[in-house]
């Protein structure tokens, strides 16, 4: 071995406690994420060279949950800084919690000419119309979610009260499918990619979708607690770049997408590549910009319904120069 002088040796020492001082300065911010359509976080996982920031001058921790109310717990306890939320989550978890988060991007969306979330039921199902649905077994995802309480809205739209006239059972989105065909439940919800898998074998067909309750719905937003964005709002801001630029990526090189989405979920490219990023998926805003007014119009609803105990204002989980889409 070739002999090194001490100055050097004492260099690289010093080099290497410099670096891992520096390592330990970054802030890191602990973030929540869950399946279906977080591409912006996807890529942000799988491909962390192209963020300059990312690793540089913050961290992340990613954390993965199977649906958003879990989530709130987790904010709310403080082991999550940031992470999706549908906005019926996120408005509970603020009126009978105490959260109080910003709104700082949106991952996903339904508009007239996107994919829409739906209850299906059995081809030759007595369930022909949502009034058949008295006294049936229905499925959700997670008890308490936003998807729930799109649930809740189209029920009471046709004279049915959730709590009182029908049973719910939660089956996660993976487990819909079976749980129809088993009979489990009468009626399951369905979200890409288990939507076109589920078509593509057959013998199911959509009861209602959400596009029956409102044409512009927001499924799934980016919060981050207030307290951890008022305290470091160069920190959040460096996420929220982040996301915009994720989301513009993920847009624009759809085949890498589809590789980025099939390891997060370990489906195959084959059965993700006929709906990802197409008019069979979620809308998603380029820039990533949350649709506040749209939001506003759920959080109404959900008052309204008895979802939310008190009436919200979503102008108090905004704020403007940590919002999406930042350059």
């Amino acid at each position: 071995m070739a002999f090194k002088p001490m100055k050097y040796v004492l260099s690289v020492v010093l080099a290497g406690l410099s670096f891992a001082a520096l390592a330990k300065d970054i802030p890191t911010l602990h973030v929540g994420w869950t399946i279906p359509a977080e591409e912006a976080k996807y890529w942000m996982m799988r491909q962390p060279d192209a963020f300059p920031d990312l690793g540089k001058t913050y961290k992340i921790e990613w954390t993965h949950f199977q649906g958003t109310a879990p989530m709130v717990e987790a904010m709310l306890a403080g082991a999550l800084d940031c992470s999706s939320q549908a906005p019926l989550s996120l408005g509970q978890g603020a009126v009978n919690g105490g959260l109080k988060a910003y709104i700082v991007a949106q991952h996903a969306g339904e508009s007239a000419k996107s994919f829409s979330v739906y209850w299906g039921v059995m081809d030759g199902s007595p369930v022909k119309t949502v009034e058949d649905l008295k006294g049936k077994t229905i499925g959700v995802n997670v008890y308490g979610s936003g998807v729930a309480g799109q649930l809740a809205a189209i029920l009471h739209k046709h004279g049915l009260d959730m709590s009182k006239d029908v049973k719910l059972v939660e089956t996660g989105f993976p487990g819909s499918e079976a749980a129809l065909r088993s009979g489990r439940v009468d009626a399951a919800v369905f979200v890409q990619p288990f939507a076109g898998r589920a078509q593509t074998k057959g013998g199911i067909h959509p009861l209602f979708s959400m596009q029956d309750l409102m044409p512009n719905t927001v499924q799934i937003v980016e919060v981050c607690r207030k307290d951890v964005a008022d305290k470091s709002p160069e920190l959040i801001k460096r996420y929220v770049r982040d996301l915009t630029r994720a989301m513009k990526m993920a847009l624009a090189h759809r085949d890498e997408t589809l590789k980025v989405d099939s390891e997060i979920t370990r489906a195959p490219v084959a059965a993700l590549q006929d709906y990802v990023l197409t008019d069979k998926d979620f809308a998603r805003d380029p820039g990533a910009h949350p649709d506040f007014t749209a939001i506003q119009t759920m959080f109404d609803e959900y008052a309204k319904l008895g979802l939310l105990k008190h009436p919200l204002k979503v102008s108090d989980f905004r704020r403007d120069d940590l919002t999406a889409p930042l350059q």
